[in-house]
C-alpha cells in the first residue's frame, strides 16, 4: 500500500497547474519511485472564475488560503502564490500550525528569510525551496547539502533567462536592445511586465538566497548592488567582442580575503572563452567554486512551467520522507563563520567604460586624468573611428578598484562638457 499525502496548493498559475498536473499524470511513477501518493485537496485561487488550460475538479478550489489550513489532512502546503504579503501570512501561519512548507517564492526568502527560518526553526518545521531558484536546475541542494563540506569561494550564475536572451540574441544577430525585448515577448520569453527580470531585481533575489546558504547569514537586499540590462546597446555589444568578451548579466558572490561577503547584480563581460559565455538563450547556469571541489557548473532551463514544477514535485517528496522521519534541518542554518555582507561601494571589480565625446584633442587626457586621481588604473582604451564628425566614443577597460571609488570617478566625468550622453559603465569578471 502506498501512503496517501494530503497537499494543499496555493497558487495556480503558470508553475501551480504545473504541479497539478505532474501529481495527475505522474502519479504512478511517484508512487513506484516514492511510496508516496499526493493528494491535492484544497487549491487557492485570486479569480474562481478564471479560464485555466489544467483542468481541476471546482470542488478544490477556495479564494482563502485560511480555509486550506482547515483541512486537518493536508499535511504539506505549497506556496506558488508570488508576492511578499498574502505568502508572507500564508506561510507563517503554515508553520505554526506545523505544515511542512514548500515554496518557489525567491521574492519572499531573499526579503523574509531570515524570519521565516526563525520561525521554522521555533516549530521544528522544514521548508523546502528548490523552485526558488534556477527552475529546475538543483542548486539549492547541492549547495546546501553536496557541498557542506566546502568553503564556498565564490558563485557566478546567468539567473534569469529573459535577460539572457536578450543578452544572447543582440550578441548573435545584432539587435539593438529594445528590439531583443520585442522579440523575447512575442517568443513568450518575455513577461507582459518585464521589469524584475530586466532591471535585476529578480536576479537579486536569487543571489540573496544562494548567499545565504553559501555564507550561513542573510544579506540584506540593500547592501546588493543591481543594475539591469536597460542600458546594454548593440554598440557595447561589439566593444566587448573586439575586447575578447561576451556581456552577460551576472549575478556574483563571493567571500573576500578578509571575510565579508560580496554580492553583485550587473551586465558584466565575461571572456569569450569563458563556459558562462556559451550559455545562450533562455538557459541559467551557476558556477560554483569551492575549496576541495574546486569548480562545478550547473546548467539548465532556470524557468517554465515543467522545470520548475519539477524541482516543487522533488521538494514535495523529500517533504513527504520528512513527514515519517525528523528532518536533519529547516532549510536553512545559520552560522558565524564569516563575516557581515560587504557594502557595495566597497566592492572591488574591474570594469567596462564606455563614454560618448567630442571628437577633439584632449578629451582622453582629461578622462584619464580623473582615473589617475582616483587611483584608478586603466588597463587598455579603444577610440574608434568617428562616425559622427563632432562625436566619438572613447572605451576604457580598467584595472580593479572599489565600486565607490569608480562611482565618484564616474560623476566627474558626467560633468566634464566634453561628454555628450551619460557613460555606460558594466563590470568585468574572470570566470
Amino acid at each position: 500500500m502506498k501512503e496517501n499525502i494530503g497537499i494543499g496548493l496555493a497558487g495556480f498559475g503558470t508553475v501551480g497547474a504545473g504541479v497539478f498536473d505532474v501529481l495527475q499524470h505522474q502519479r504512478d511513477l511517484l508512487a513506484e519511485r516514492s511510496g508516496f501518493q499526493f493528494e491535492v485537496r484544497s487549491i487557492v485561487v485570486r479569480d474562481l472564475k478564471k479560464v485555466r488550460d489544467v483542468a481541476a475538479p471546482s470542488e478544490l478550489f477556495t479564494t482563502s488560503w485560511r480555509n486550506l489550513l482547515k483541512d486537518p489532512e493536508i499535511k504539506i502546503v505549497v506556496e506558488l502564490l508570488g508576492g511578499t504579503t498574502d505568502a508572507f501570512e500564508f506561510i507563517k501561519a503554515a508553520i505554526e500550525s506545523g505544515r511542512i512548507v514548500v515554496t518557489g517564492n525567491k521574492a519572499l526568502l531573499a526579503e523574509h528569510g531570515e524570519e521565516i527560518f526563525a520561525l521554522a526553526k521555533k516549530h521544528d518545521v522544514p521548508i523546502f525551496y528548490e523552485a526558488a531558484v534556477a527552475g529546475g536546475i538543483p542548486i539549492i541542494q547541492s549547495v546546501r547539502d553536496a557541498f557542506v563540506g566546502n568553503r564556498i569561494e565564490s558563485i557566478h550564475g546567468i539567473l534569469n533567462g529573459t535577460s539572457n536572451y536578450i543578452l544572447s540574441h543582440m550578441q548573435e544577430a545584432g539587435p539593438d536592445y529594445r528590439a531583443a525585448l520585442a522579440e523575447a515577448t512575442e517568443l513568450g520569453y518575455a513577461e507582459a511586465d518585464p521589469t524584475l527580470d530586466l532591471n535585476g531585481g529578480d536576479v537579486a533575489h536569487k543571489a540573496i538566497i544562494l548567499a545565504a546558504l553559501a555564507y550561513g547569514f542573510w544579506v540584506k537586499p540593500e547592501a546588493v548592488r543591481v543594475h539591469g540590462i536597460q542600458e546594454v546597446t548593440a554598440t557595447d555589444v561589439f566593444f566587448a567582442r573586439d575586447f575578447g568578451y561576451v556581456i552577460k548579466l551576472l549575478a556574483t558572490i563571493r567571500a573576500a580575503a578578509d571575510h565579508s561577503i560580496e554580492v553583485t547584480v550587473a551586465p558584466t563581460l565575461v571572456s569569450k572563452n569563458s563556459v558562462l559565455a556559451s550559455v545562450n538563450g533562455a538557459f541559467n547556469a551557476i558556477a560554483v567554486k569551492g575549496d576541495l571541489v574546486g569548480e562545478a557548473l550547473f546548467y539548465g532551463k532556470g524557468a517554465g512551467r515543467k522545470p520548475t514544477a519539477s524541482s516543487v514535485v522533488g521538494d514535495l517528496v523529500e517533504a513527504a520522507f520528512a513527514l515519517e522521519s525528523p528532518a536533519r534541518h529547516v532549510g536553512f542554518s545559520s552560522h558565524s563563520l564569516y563575516g557581515a555582507s560587504k557594502a557595495p561601494q566597497d566592492v572591488h571589480a574591474c570594469y567596462y567604460l564606455r563614454v560618448a565625446v567630442d571628437d577633439q584633442p584632449g578629451v582622453l587626457a582629461k578622462i584619464a586624468t580623473i582615473f589617475g586621481e582616483a587611483g584608478i588604473g586603466i588597463a587598455s582604451v579603444i577610440q574608434p573611428k568617428a562616425k559622427d564628425k563632432n562625436k566619438t566614443d572613447l572605451v576604457f577597460m580598467t584595472h580593479e578598484a572599489a565600486y565607490g571609488k569608480m562611482s565618484n570617478a564616474l560623476e566627474k566625468i558626467k560633468n566634464l562638457s566634453c561628454v555628450k550622453s551619460t557613460p555606460v559603465l558594466f563590470n568585468v569578471e574572470s570566470v
